[in-house]
């Protein structure tokens, strides 16, 4: 599920930063959450493995 919306929010950047100029300030909001999403993925995943 985290993945899935990493991927989206990557796919969306990327769209953003070829289409819309304007609105650069979004799209850097944008790969922020989903770098944010894939570190909480990373660190939750090992905290599941530990036990």
């Amino acid at each position: 599920m985290l993945w899935t919306i990493a991927a989206v929010l990557v796919v969306l950047w990327l769209l953003g930063l070829v289409a819309f100029h304007i609105t650069a300030w979004v799209i850097h909001v944008l790969i922020v959450a989903a770098i944010i999403v894939v570190v909480y993925n990373l660190v939750a995943g090992r905290r599941g493995t530990r036990v």
